[in-house]
């Protein structure tokens, strides 16, 4: 879940804060915010993502507003993958990255299309908390001289996700309207009565069906309130972790930083060399797919109960505690739906093929894991 805060920062809480902690949320410093960790339990919220539906405040995350002329031409350059795929209505999951291929953040992209009002195509960002403040100033100084606007479009608003096989029920009940015609990274503004105007996308980490939604401060509030109503269950940090991670879904900072390319932490399907245009890191990933990489991230499953965590030494087969390690856990934990011990994993590309049998060092002790293929579960 990302390292803790220094104590010397002053913690930034989201408008829900008061909310949160009156529902029972127990709060950690988490990427310079103060988050809830749980509310009813770590389990009991992963099991009603998994079974019903759950409500995550992550107005911790940030949102930009690209508008401009040639907007979506000059955020192309600095993202591996083709924007143009993706039309009005529609988004992509997709990375920042520097000079050496290495990743800056993950973030999606949504084409908002032509806005009349401004006359100007606009795009909208989400982007990692931890990572904000850096992103903000480096796209703006990439793409503000060439005339695009880079704005703050959160402000003092709510982004939710309301996550699980009941989302849609749930927010079609609410809304009174059909979201049937909504595929996978779909978006539109949604009429809440009695509540306000949000903006919906079907987005979320967490490997189940579900919605993120962006609203202003009261909409957000009022949102939040009748979910609570309605029996939803709040879930906090922890639950989000443990579903993305079965989810296998990368943490920034965790499985993937500015020095790892896409290529070597399986997220190779997010660059398009065929696309003629150039891109920050363009250069290095091409002698990558050239070359080969000489890591990989890899899915891992223990046996017994033996927990992996970030940072343990991941041991060839046969290897004995202490030996020298060939790789490392970027994510692990306990699998609350497959009830073992999982992890991801960077390694030496030799050990990386499905099915390789290896060992986590844990406590002074080789425990055998298996490397599986990813995600870990699927509805």
């Amino acid at each position: 879940m990302g390292a803790p805060s220094a104590a010397s920062e002053p913690l930034q809480r989201t408008p829900l804060f008061e909310a949160a902690r009156i529902a029972g949320g127990r709060m950690v410093p988490f990427a310079g915010w103060e988050m809830a960790v749980q509310f009813a339990g770590l389990l009991q919220e992963h099991k009603a993502v998994r079974e019903h539906c759950g409500l995550f405040d992550i107005s911790h995350m940030g949102v930009l507003r690209l508008s401009g002329p040639g907007a979506k031409d000059l955020l192309q350059a600095l993202v591996p993958t083709d924007l143009f795929r993706i039309g009005p209505g529609e988004a992509c999951y997709t990375v920042l990255l520097n000079e050496q291929g290495g990743i800056r953040d993950d973030l999606i992209i949504y084409d908002r299309g032509w806005d009349e009002a401004t006359q100007a195509h606009e795009l909208l960002l989400v982007i990692n908390a931890a990572c904000a403040e850096a992103d903000t100033v480096w796209i703006r100084s990439q793409l503000e001289p060439a005339g695009i606007q880079v704005a703050d479009h959160k402000g003092d608003g709510v982004l939710l996700a309301l996550q699980g096989p009941e989302a849609a029920a749930q927010l079609e009940s609410i809304s009174g309207t059909s979201l049937a015609g909504l595929p996978r990274f779909g978006h539109r503004n949604l009429t809440l009565p009695g509540i306000g105007e949000a903006f919906v996308a079907r987005t979320g980490y967490t490997g189940e069906d579900g919605f993120e939604l962006l609203l202003g401060r009261g909409a957000g509030l009022s949102f939040w309130t009748l979910c609570q109503e309605r029996g939803i269950q709040p879930c906090g940090l922890g639950a989000r972790d443990t579903l993305r991670l079965e989810a296998a879904m990368h943490l920034y900072g965790s499985d993937m930083d500015a020095s790892t390319s896409p290529l070597e932490v399986g997220l190779g399907w997010l660059v398009h060399l065929e696309m003629p245009k150039p891109f920050v890191g363009r250069e290095v990933l091409e002698q990558q797919t050239s070359s080969g990489v000489k890591r990989r991230l890899v899915g891992l499953q223990l046996q017994g109960r033996a927990i992996p965590r970030h940072g343990y030494s991941v041991l060839a087969s046969g290897a004995e505690a202490g030996s020298t390690p060939i790789g490392t856990v970027t994510s692990g934990g306990w699998s609350p739906s497959l009830e073992a011990g999982i992890a991801l994993a960077l390694v030496d590309t030799a050990a990386a093929k499905l099915g390789s049998q290896l060992a986590v060092e844990i406590r002074g002790k080789a425990e055998p894991a298996q490397v599986v293929k990813r995600p870990f579960y699927r509805r």
